[in-house]
């Protein structure tokens, strides 16, 4: 016997029609579930007959917790081993429950086919608030169905999503679905696959909604990408109060990012970073945003890789400012010192209700051994100070010029001067120039090390530099990610969403399109002079390069050049005129023209201040030359004739 359909099973109501079925009619007094034709069910039947004649149906055992609670308001089924057919029964008898506002199905393994009875239910259910389906093996394949259940659902506030292994593109489901949904109060989308475009989806969701409270994205793999372009949503969001991001990766360069959020986020209350590969630094970063942020009350910075100078950075931070709300602070896993414990007691006179828990008092601040002196340097830096050389100190001792002299007259020398060497040094510098241990130093030694101990120098000058060079632009690159991000998912009338991808419309706003920032990390990382970035209403706007302020220069790409530069070749029949033109050095209409330019024109020449400026100089000096050498060549052709008259 075959399975029965979902629709042939669904209960229909006379009063109250269902989407499922919209074929009743007005004279029906019972509304039949017929598997054979032969069997009805009856809207007169409790829900617990429903779910047994349905778990009959579809061949599944019933689930005796269902039956004996089925009036209650929340309903626990996890571990039950529902299935997909198992969660189908559930459905049907559900339909036109009234009862039951939580539905946790945690770990029933009902996969894609289970989620999709579930939406069905959804349509026709308008009393379930709060949804559990944690761990059941959804996947890629169940993530369209739970977008439907998303934007279909009038009734759903909360939906636990949790270890069902979605994947990045799976995030632009939810994104879409959720981003129009202020119904949606708690989303828990925890121990998933998103890494960094999924981190970009979900960025463009904090942006857009303005009704989640609550979400959980904690053991996910967003790394630094990631959190980047997920800090830029929370930068304009409004609504979201409790946010978990533990176990994803951020670094210091998420850290960074999330700062600058926390500059400009307001509605913030609860944060959670812990095991995120967070140093002092990252926390440093993060303490730049503390600093402005005034809503903040629980940060936890749990089991990260913070010592005491972390843990002074954020007591300082609540101590130095008066208006901020942090009230506890978890770095458990941190012992601090005593100088710490002084800078909390100091602060708390000022914030009673400021809690930090840390894990004891025993810490301390890790500090660099001094440098140990090289005694060959030391000697070399005293002759240099009196200017002498070797042979003018030692030419007492080495009577034949050799540069050779015994252990015992070189130490005694070395010690009745005045050079600054401990015992220790000089025994060292003996042990240097006597490797063979024949009783004599060869001094010679010292003035072939002084060359090699200057460049020795030098280049250690320019590893520092080197690398503080490269943190400081990796921290620019950073921030102007991040700014671009924030650019593009800021929400503004002319940005909409499609499920089916963004179309064009002529009477309405301009599309957006879902996945921008996938390619900005790695823009704003090249060795490119300028690029441009498509902003919500349609105009272009140029951002500088990084590291300096090198001229603009065009690209031998027709493509790239038509992108970057729209409002200059409209028309394809003059575009190639204008072009040789200005190769020449002479003005072009769309520059004389000036006023007439569009906005978004306008917008492109004020981004380009070096073109408008160096163009006309350059061009008025060819044009002056041209002249001067056409006024010589006239004064000589007008005086050749004279000559022969």
């Amino acid at each position: 016997m075959s399975i029965p359909s979902f629709e042939e099973l669904s209960l229909k109501d006379e009063d109250c029609l269902s989407p499922i079925e919209s074929q009743s009619t007005d004279t029906e007094s019972d509304q039949e579930l017929e598997s054979d034709g032969k069997k009805k069910f009856s809207k007169h039947m409790s829900v617990a007959e429903v779910y047994m004649e349905a778990c009959k149906r579809v061949g599944v055992v019933p689930v005796s917790y269902f039956i004996r609670n089925h009036s209650s308001p929340t309903m626990t089924l996890t571990y039950h081993g529902l299935g997909p057919l198992g969660c189908k029964a559930l459905a049907i008898a559900l339909v036109s429950d009234v009862h039951i506002r939580t539905l946790e199905l945690a770990d029933n393994h009902i996969q894609a086919e289970g989620v999709k009875y579930l939406a069905e239910l959804l349509r026709a259910n308008f009393t379930i608030q709060h949804l559990d389906l944690s761990n059941n093996h959804v996947k890629s394949e169940g993530a369209e169905h739970i977008a439907k259940m998303l934007m279909d659902s009038i009734s759903l506030k909360s939906i636990k999503l949790s270890g069902n292994g979605f994947a990045d593109d799976d995030a632009k489901h939810f994104t879409e679905a959720l981003s129009n949904n202020s119904r949606i109060k708690d989303l828990d989308l925890s121990h998933n696959k998103f890494c960094g475009k999924g981190g970009e989806y979900l960025g463009q969701l904090l942006a857009n909604n303005e009704g989640m409270e609550v979400l959980d994205l904690s053991w996910n793999h967003l790394r630094m990408k990631g959190a980047v372009a997920f800090s830029a949503g929370l930068k304009v969001n409004m609504m979201l109060k409790h946010l978990d991001l533990s176990w994803n990766g951020f670094g210091n360069e998420g850290a960074l990012a999330m700062g600058e959020a926390l500059k400009f986020n307001n509605t913030l209350v609860h944060l959670n970073l812990s095991n995120n590969c967070i140093t002092n630094e990252g926390v440093s970063m993060l303490c730049r945003g503390l600093d402005y942020n005034e809503t903040l009350r629980v940060l936890l910075l749990a089991y990260n890789a913070v010592t005491v100078e972390g843990a002074l950075a954020l007591v300082n931070v609540v101590k130095n400012s008066p208006k901020s709300a942090l009230e506890q602070i978890n770095i458990c896993n941190v012992l601090v010192n005593e100088n710490f414990v002084n800078l909390l007691e100091l602060t708390c006179q000022e914030h009673p209700g400021l809690d930090v828990q840390y894990e004891g008092v025993g810490g301390f601040i890790a500090q660099k051994p001094p440098k140990r002196i090289d005694p060959m340097k030391v000697i070399q830096d005293y002759l240099d100070k009196r200017k002498l050389r070797l042979w003018d100190f030692f030419r007492n001792i080495d009577k034949d010029g050799t540069m050779r002299v015994p252990v015992t007259d070189f130490r005694k020398a070395i010690q009745q001067s005045s050079i600054p060497l401990s015992r220790f040094q000089i025994e060292e510098l003996i042990h240097r120039l006597d490797r063979g241990r024949t009783g004599m130093v060869d001094y010679r030694g010292l003035a072939d090390t002084r060359k090699q101990m200057v460049r020795d120098h030098r280049r250690q000058l320019k590893k520092v530099e080197s690398r503080q060079k490269k943190e400081k632009q990796k921290s620019d690159r950073i921030l102007k990610t991040f700014q671009t991000a924030v650019e593009a998912v800021t929400p503004r009338s002319s940005m909409i969403f499609s499920p089916g991808g963004a179309k064009e419309d002529s009477g309405g706003p301009q599309p957006f399109s879902a996945t921008p920032l996938s390619s900005w990390h790695h823009i704003v990382m090249s060795n490119s002079s300028r690029y441009s970035v498509t902003n919500m209403s349609g105009d272009h706007v140029h951002l500088p390069m990084l590291g300096g302020t090198s001229p603009y220069r065009p690209t031998s790409s027709p493509a790239m050049r038509s992108y970057s530069q729209p409002n200059l070749l409209v028309d394809s029949s003059t575009s190639p005129t204008s072009k040789s033109i200005s190769a020449q050095g002479i003005r072009s209409d769309l520059e004389t023209d000036y006023s007439k330019l569009s906005p978004s024109g306008n917008s492109l020449t004020r981004s380009r201040p070096a073109l408008n400026i160096q163009q006309p100089e350059n061009k008025v000096k060819t044009k002056k030359l041209k002249k001067r050498k056409v006024k010589k060549y006239g004064v000589k052709d007008s005086q050749n004739p004279t000559k022969i008259k």
